[in-house]
């Protein structure tokens, strides 16, 4: 199957820039993420952790439903 696929993919004139796009636009975006949690607030990541324990807010999106 590999070689079925490296076949195809000689035909393509410059397809070796493919991976380093992909390469480079994934530590883009992990950074980014990685700056933001960063820079986030400690009390809105307290209040995010808290959401799934928090039951107030579940029962009022049940009862408008």
């Amino acid at each position: 199957m590999l070689k079925f696929i490296k076949h195809n993919l000689e035909g393509i004139d410059g397809v070796e820039i493919y991976p380093i796009i992909s390469l480079v636009l994934f530590f883009v975006v992990f950074v980014t993420m990685f700056v933001f949690v960063l820079r986030l607030p400690k009390q809105r990541i307290e209040e995010i952790s808290q959401l799934p324990l928090d039951n107030d807010n579940n029962i009022k999106e049940i009862s408008h439903e």
